[in-house]
């Protein structure tokens, strides 16, 4: 059974502009449910967009994985008036119809993990549901514009415990059948399963408050599935981690950045004690290539901006996990490996969002022995386990 998800994407939002590719946690709004579809059962994901921005990231980032797809939209199935379902008509439409089960994911609903959707895909291939959602069970007291209530009785009124409470959508994943998508043109029909997703799900991307909060959530998330383990990879940022963060330019364009050597011994130090050491910077520098070759760095990932999802699948070919991983960073594109590493540290000259949610802060800045001190203080840190 075929089962693929489509991520419709409008180029445009007026609640907050550019919402989609705006960065949450140092990320793409879209890349969050992205990526926990890429690690899903689904056989395929496309990204359905008017936005050719998007579409060059996509193809440009996730060149690890043959999941992922991305697929120009109409203009005409992207404006304010579209609905969902005329997307969802248009892009099964653009792919010949090739799939079984059909999985919609919305990317304002970055909570969503990889287990919500194979839970919802498995009420189709293995509970024999025609059709599956998502919704969250809210112990909320509904009332009606008159002034009466909807879902209890004031003058009984229900302990929570006693409370049943009420099974709201949450818009975060819908899933069907073929046969049925193409006959009722809706996104669920037939015989509907359930999935109850987590109450903070229920929060919608609306303004910037909502989407404050919505950070706040994954970062807090992301914070409490850390573990405590031996680590075995100690990945590191490089402009900021390495170097101070300057560059000095000519015409001819980039010319010369500051490396300390005493980070070099460290580095060696570290090896020499079975962890292995990883860099994955944004950039594409030919001086940093060249002084990563000189510290016989094998592990180097240059023009990398999603972190996140491309050390996870670094992790997955190593059967290891986040846990394993200590990590410095030192500004907002480091932050979600920061918060879902085992260890994460922060030179003394990083940013102070990246310092506020570092596990340890350094007495080095960066560039000045910062990866040192890390090198020394991971040594210690691994003698409990060895």
């Amino acid at each position: 059974m075929k089962k693929i998800g489509v991520i419709p994407l409008r180029k445009d939002s007026k609640g907050i502009p550019g919402k989609n590719k705006k960065k949450m946690l140092g990320r793409p709004l879209f890349s969050w449910v992205l990526t926990e579809a890429i690690f899903s059962d689904l056989d395929a994901v496309y990204v359905f967009t008017n936005d050719t921005e998007i579409i060059s990231y996509v193809e440009r980032e996730y060149y690890w994985t043959d999941k992922v797809f991305a697929l120009l939209r109409s203009e005409e199935n992207a404006d304010d008036t579209a609905s969902t379902e005329s997307t969802m008509l248009e892009f099964s439409e653009e792919i010949n119809h090739d799939y079984d089960v059909l999985c919609l994911l919305q990317a304002t609903s970055p909570l969503t993990l990889a287990a919500d959707i194979n839970t919802v895909l498995d009420k189709i291939t293995t509970e024999k549901y025609d059709s599956a959602l998502t919704v969250v069970n809210t112990h909320r007291f509904t009332w009606n514009s008159d002034g009466t209530p909807q879902n209890y009785d004031v003058f009984n009124r229900p302990r929570r415990q006693d409370f049943e409470g009420l099974l709201i959508e949450n818009g975060a994943v819908y899933a069907t059948k073929k046969e049925l998508f193409l006959d009722s043109k809706n996104r669920v029909s037939g015989n509907i399963g359930l999935v109850t997703m987590s109450e903070e799900t229920l929060m919608e991307i609306d303004s910037l408050a909502d989407w404050n909060i919505v950070e706040n959530l994954l970062m807090g998330r992301q914070k409490a599935m850390k573990t405590n383990q031996r680590i075995q990879y100690l990945v590191l940022d490089v402009d900021g981690v390495f170097t101070d963060g300057g560059v000095y330019y000519n015409k001819d364009g980039e010319m010369a950045k500051k490396f300390d050597m005493r980070d070099g011994m460290g580095l060696e130090i570290l090896r020499e004690n079975n962890v292995e050491v990883i860099t994955l910077t944004s950039e594409n520098s030919k001086l940093v290539a060249q002084r990563m070759e000189k510290l016989q760095i094998k592990e180097a990932f240059f023009g990398i901006k999603d972190k996140y999802s491309f050390l996870k699948q670094f992790l997955a070919t190593k059967n290891s996990s986040f846990g394993a991983v200590a990590y410095v960073g030192d500004d907002v594109n480091d932050l979600t490996n920061m918060c879902s590493s085992g260890w994460s540290f922060a030179p003394a000259n990083a940013t102070s969002i990246v310092k506020l949610n570092a596990d340890f802060v350094l007495g080095s800045a960066s560039g000045a022995g910062a990866i040192r001190e890390v090198c020394e203080t991971l040594l210690k840190y691994n003698k409990r386990y060895d």
